[in-house]
């Protein structure tokens, strides 16, 4: 696919996006990795619009009640994604309690628009928990993604503090789900550390995670966004994440993506190498 706009040209694929009226978590987030990831041809885009059903203390998404699911962003990706020219998409979205199974359709439309007309682009879906719907996750499955995501983020000690709405045990339950619904779909998630959590706790993370079959990690550091947001705890050393990126393999996770700056789509191409 050959691109009609220069991803080293920011402005103007900014400007795109306004048009279109598209989110990138790229942007949101103010990704440290942005460029490393547009010029290699991956994006993570955020449907269902900007604004979360829930309050976790570390995310500094927009919380209240959002606008229903626009029914033209399925084709709205599609035309930015030729017009970038990308390779790999993520498919994210905040989570929507107020929408029947979580937008698990929407999600669907979105996976499958771009799977039927780009039959070369791969597309990664980054769900939230659907509050426990299987039958939301078997309709997202259903649109075939080459990788599902979800992200326990941190230790389950700490998910009254940090993940306030959420539960680790369902979060757990969904990758086992996933996998049993469609083994051929690898799995990924993601921790965030500096919350807190012990080193111990950390490990048993990754241990879970193997258990239910997650093939892909990624672990990075925790910034605190603001002084209303959660506190950091932890800087944790470069040493200490290369530690728990050997610790992961040894495991048995595919691929592993473990540094201070790593964030859940990071690299998110190049962790699905194994596919091919």
């Amino acid at each position: 696919m050959k691109p009609l706009l220069k991803l080293s040209d920011t402005h103007r694929i900014k400007r795109l996006l306004r048009s279109l009226k598209l989110n990138t978590v790229c942007e949101e987030s103010r990704c440290p990795n942005i460029g490393e990831c547009f010029g290699s041809g991956t994006a993570t885009f955020m449907v269902l619009g900007d604004t979360c059903t829930r309050a976790c203390t570390f995310c500094n998404l927009k919380r209240g009640k959002s606008s229903l699911p626009d029914p033209q962003e399925p084709y709205h990706l599609l035309q930015a994604v030729k017009a970038m020219g990308l390779r790999y998409v993520v498919l994210t979205s905040p989570t929507r309690d107020d929408l029947h199974e979580g937008g698990a359709e929407h999600i669907h439309q979105c996976v499958r628009v771009l799977k039927e007309n780009l039959p070369d682009l791969k597309v990664e879906v980054l769900v939230p928990d659907f509050k426990g719907s299987f039958q939301a996750l078997r309709r997202v499955l259903m649109a075939e993604p080459d990788v599902l995501a979800h992200n326990l983020e941190t230790v389950p000690r700490l998910y009254n503090l940090v993940r306030v709405g959420s539960k680790y045990g369902r979060s757990l339950e969904l990758l086992l789900r996933a996998k049993e619904l469609a083994p051929h779909i690898p799995t990924k998630s993601a921790l965030i550390l500096g919350f807190g959590e012990e080193w111990e706790e950390v490990l048993q993370v990754l241990k879970d995670l193997r258990e239910v079959g997650c093939d892909l990690l990624t672990v990075g550091q925790y910034y605190q966004p603001s002084k209303e947001h959660y506190p950091v705890v932890k800087y944790y050393t470069e040493g200490e994440f290369r530690r728990i990126e050997e610790i992961a393999y040894s495991l048995g996770f595919k691929r592993v993506a473990s540094g201070a700056h790593v964030r859940s789509s990071y690299r998110a191409l190049e962790l699905s190498l194994f596919l091919h």
